[in-house]
C-alpha cells in the first residue's frame, strides 16, 4: 500500500484558485476574506483532506498551544486514567485539550519527559511528581506556565497542588477497627516512600496511639521494591507468632493482593483498603474512597485559574475521603 503525501497549503491555494496568503487568512479566521472565497478555500481543503498545522503556526508567532500536559506515573495504574478523565472534562469546557505522558514511575525520566512536553509550548503543566526535586521547573513557572502538582506536592518548587486527605482517611479507617476491639492491626505499603504513603502511615500510627498502641513496627510492611508483592507482605504478617487481627492497605494494588490471601483465612481477618477498586463492592471490601474525577477537575481548575490570573497566590487543595463499610472492615477480633 502506497502512502499518500499530505496536502500542503499551496495545494489548497491552487485548487481554490487563490494565493497561499489568502488560504492562511481563512484558517487564521481573519475577517478580510469574502464569504465566497472562504467557502471555496474550505471546500478545497476538505477535498484534499488538508489540516492546518496550528502548532507550527503558534510557535512561529512565539505563542503557545491550546494543549495542557498531564504527566503521570505507571501507565498500568487505573487511578491515573480516572484522574486524567477529570482533567480532560474540565479543560474541554474551556476549549483546551490534554496530552498525556508517562514517567513510568521512574524519577530519572521525569525531567526528560517534562522538558519534551514544555518544548511543545503547552499552556500549562499538570504533574504527578516522582523525582526528589522539581526545582528544575521554577524557570518555566516564572515565564508564566502554570504548574500544578497532582496527588502529592512538588518538592523545592512553589506550585499549586491538589492532594487527598491521606492522613485523615487512613486514621478514620483504623479508628473504625479499634472501635470494634482491634489492637493488632497490620499496615502494608509498596511503594512506601512517596508522600501519599507516608501520610497514610502517619494516620495509621496516629489512630493506634489514641488507643495506647505505640509500637507498630512489627506490624508494618513498608517496601519500595516492585518485586515484593502485597501477597508476600500479608503472608509475612500472618506468619507472625501473634499475627494481626486486622490489616489495612496503603493503595489499591495492595488491597487486591491482600484480598487474595485473606479471603480464605479462618478465623477471618478484618481488612480495609485505601483507594476503591474494581469489584470491591461485589467482594464486600471496605475501603477509604474518594472521587478521582474531582481530583482531576480540581487540578485543571487550578491551572485555568493561573492562566486567567497569573499572579494569584498558590494553593493546596485537599480532596475529601470517606470510609465505605462493606463488610470486610467490620469483622470483630476473635474472642
Amino acid at each position: 500500500m502506497t502512502t499518500q503525501s499530505r496536502a500542503t497549503l499551496a495545494d489548497v491555494a491552487r485548487l481554490a484558485g487563490v494565493s497561499s496568503k489568502t488560504v492562511s487568512r481563512v484558517f487564521a479566521d481573519a475577517g478580510n476574506v469574502s464569504v465566497d472565497t472562504r467557502e471555496r478555500v474550505l471546500g478545497s481543503a476538505k477535498r484534499l483532506r488538508f489540516r492546518p498545522n496550528n502548532l507550527a503556526r503558534n510557535l512561529r508567532r512565539g505563542g503557545v498551544t491550546n494543549t495542557v500536559a498531564f504527566v503521570i506515573g505507571d501507565l498500568t495504574n487505573p487511578f491515573y486514567f480516572t484522574v486524567a478523565a477529570g482533567i480532560e472534562r474540565e479543560l474541554a469546557l474551556h476549549g483546551l485539550t490534554m496530552v498525556l505522558a508517562s514517567t513510568d514511575d521512574s524519577p530519572d525520566s521525569e525531567e526528560r519527559v517534562v522538558d519534551a512536553l514544555l518544548s511543545q509550548r503547552v499552556r500549562a503543566l499538570l504533574l504527578i511528581p516522582i523525582a526528589e526535586d522539581q526545582s528544575y521547573l521554577d524557570g518555566e513557572r516564572q515565564l508564566g506556565t502554570p504548574v500544578v502538582s497532582v496527588d502529592r506536592p512538588a518538592r523545592n518548587l512553589i506550585a499549586d497542588s491538589v492532594v487527598l486527605q491521606n492522613r485523615l482517611g487512613m486514621a478514620e479507617a483504623v479508628r473504625s477497627l479499634t472501635a470494634i476491639g482491634h489492637r493488632k492491626i497490620g499496615f502494608i505499603s509498596n511503594p512506601s516512600g512517596i508522600y501519599t504513603q507516608r501520610e497514610r502511615l502517619a494516620g495509621y500510627r496516629e489512630a493506634l496511639r489514641e488507643v495506647g498502641v505505640t509500637h507498630t513496627g512489627h506490624w508494618e510492611r513498608l517496601d519500595d521494591d516492585p518485586a515484593v508483592s502485597a501477597e508476600q507482605a500479608v503472608q509475612s504478617l500472618l506468619a507472625l507468632p501473634d499475627p494481626p487481627t486486622a490489616i489495612v492497605a496503603g493503595n489499591n494494588r495492595g488491597s487486591a493482593g491482600a484480598v487474595r490471601v485473606l479471603r480464605d483465612q479462618d478465623p477471618p481477618v478484618a481488612f480495609i483498603g485505601f483507594d476503591d477498586f474494581e469489584l470491591a463492592d461485589a467482594l464486600g471490601i471496605s475501603v477509604v474512597a474518594y472521587d478521582p474525577i474531582e481530583l482531576g477537575r480540581t487540578a485543571a481548575r487550578l491551572a485555568l485559574g493561573h492562566l486567567a490570573e497569573p499572579d494569584a497566590f498558590t494553593k493546596q487543595v485537599e480532596i475529601p475521603t470517606r470510609l465505605i463499610r462493606r463488610g470486610s472492615g467490620e469483622i470483630p477480633p476473635p474472642r
